[in-house]
């Protein structure tokens, strides 16, 4: 499948899927109250709602909460804002296929559940955010239209968002942002896939970015559902007072936090190869000594400088040479979803070869670059962390009638500039689109 293109899935033709909720709250029982009556009038009703509470004094009563849905709370200590560790109890309580998320002061219209989830149920490597609009509930009884509340402005940078990508379908770089966990949904499968919400993330913000950009690297499909409208009690971060940014870190905080955990540049100030890299490099372990040394000197001096090596083990000279910018065990589960791309080295490689290859990968949305050195022998093989998490999973091209493959080949300069191919020499073989696949 081509990019993002969520527009080519078949359409949903079997039963209603069956849904669970998590509810995210903290001390705000009227709000709460208003969230899962709403809940319990849905269109499509879900199996089961779970309150997962963030350390309030007085968690809510679930007998206070009863209709016809069941209703769970789950609670943890009040340790900080950890709405990230929160959901997360909340998701494994929860009954369902597909998981649906919101905040406890974001009330849906009935329609919500069958809007967010009716692509999910087409695909589950979907990750779906609804339509968050605002406007002060302080008078509307739980069950009330919201609709019918007075209405505020809703984030100008969203809805700017969701036009320039057409609702994400040209989604691209950093628009993974444009992903708020207040009305997200996706299947159980990819969320325990992704690892669920990160929660290293502990003041406001950024686990729902976090997520969503590991859903993307990893090859989900991101969708903006303008049909699912929830509305939130109150003004966005933007319209609130000033002094609101000192909650949790406030923004910087958030920005902090992002940059730490995710190595995209777009969002990264500078090279941080350390714990989250950008690239994993791992070295031919048919490699020894002298040479051995060269390939991992090669790759420290890419001008791509967010890349960590891995050193074939056995050898404790190596360990030592590298202590600290190489690393001689396997990647951990994290990294492995985090870095946007793994480097196979079989060679030492010029300096600007990572960066060439990596502008390659990502401009063209390819799953694999290889790099050939003058003989056109491979040096090196950069593979996509999203290409590969959607072979893996396998459930994207089931949906889809065709899909695209893209390999490429990357020479030296001096070989591309004699062969006048301006130093890239790409074979992309497409096979475009043309329907969407039938029942």
């Amino acid at each position: 499948m081509p990019g993002n293109r969520w527009d080519l899935l078949a359409p949903h033709t079997g039963p209603p899927p069956l849904v669970g909720v998590v509810v995210c709250h903290y001390r705000q029982p009227a709000q709460l109250a208003r969230t899962v009556a709403a809940l319990q009038g849905q269109t499509l009703p879900p199996v089961s709602v779970v309150v997962a509470d963030d350390g309030s004094p007085e968690p809510p009563d679930p007998a206070a909460l009863a209709g016809p849905v069941p209703v769970r709370v789950v609670t943890q200590d009040d340790r900080g804002f950890r709405a990230a560790a929160a959901r997360n109890r909340g998701a494994a309580r929860a009954d369902g296929e597909i998981l649906v998320f919101l905040d406890a002061d974001t009330v849906p219209g009935p329609g919500f559940l069958a809007a967010i989830t009716a692509r999910i149920a087409a695909c589950p490597d979907v990750l779906a955010v609804g339509r968050r609009r605002h406007a002060d509930l302080s008078g509307t009884a739980p069950g009330d239209d919201p609709a019918a509340a007075p209405q505020l402005p809703d984030p100008a940078w969203l809805a700017d968002g969701y036009r320039r990508t057409r609702d994400l379908l040209d989604a691209s770089g950093t628009d993974w942002q444009l992903v708020i966990s207040a009305v997200l949904a996706l299947h159980r499968g990819l969320f325990d896939d992704l690892g669920g919400f990160d929660e290293r993330y502990v003041g406001y913000g950024g686990e729902d970015w976090d997520l969503a950009y590991r859903a993307w690297n990893n090859g989900a499909l991101l969708v903006h559902e303008p049909a699912a409208v929830a509305w939130h009690d109150g003004p966005d971060w933007g319209g609130r007072p000033a002094d609101h940014d000192t909650v949790g870190g406030g923004k910087d905080g958030e920005r902090i936090r992002i940059a730490a955990l995710v190595p995209d540049p777009g969002v990264r100030g500078a090279p941080l190869p350390g714990a989250v890299p950008d690239v994993l490099a791992t070295v031919d372990a048919d490699a020894r000594g002298w040479e051995l040394v060269e390939i991992v000197d090669a790759v420290l001096n890419q001008t791509h400088r967010d890349v960590r090596v891995r050193l074939p083990g056995g050898d404790p000279r190596l360990d030592e040479l590298y202590r600290g910018v190489a690393d001689p065990g396997p990647w951990s589960p994290d990294r492995l979803r985090r870095a946007r791309a793994r480097l196979h080295v079989h060679a030492p490689l010029p300096p600007d070869v990572l960066a060439r290859a990596m502008d390659l990968l990502t401009g063209h949305d390819l799953g694999r670059v290889e790099i050939a050195g003058p003989d056109r022998r491979t040096l090196a093989a950069l593979v996509s962390t999203r290409a590969a998490g959607r072979a893996r999973r396998g459930r994207v091209d089931d949906a889809v009638a065709q899909h695209r493959e893209g390999v490429a080949t990357l020479l030296p300069r001096n070989v591309a500039r004699a062969a006048a191919r301006d130093a890239v020499r790409a074979a992309v073989a497409l096979r475009r689109p043309d329907r969407p696949a039938g029942p």
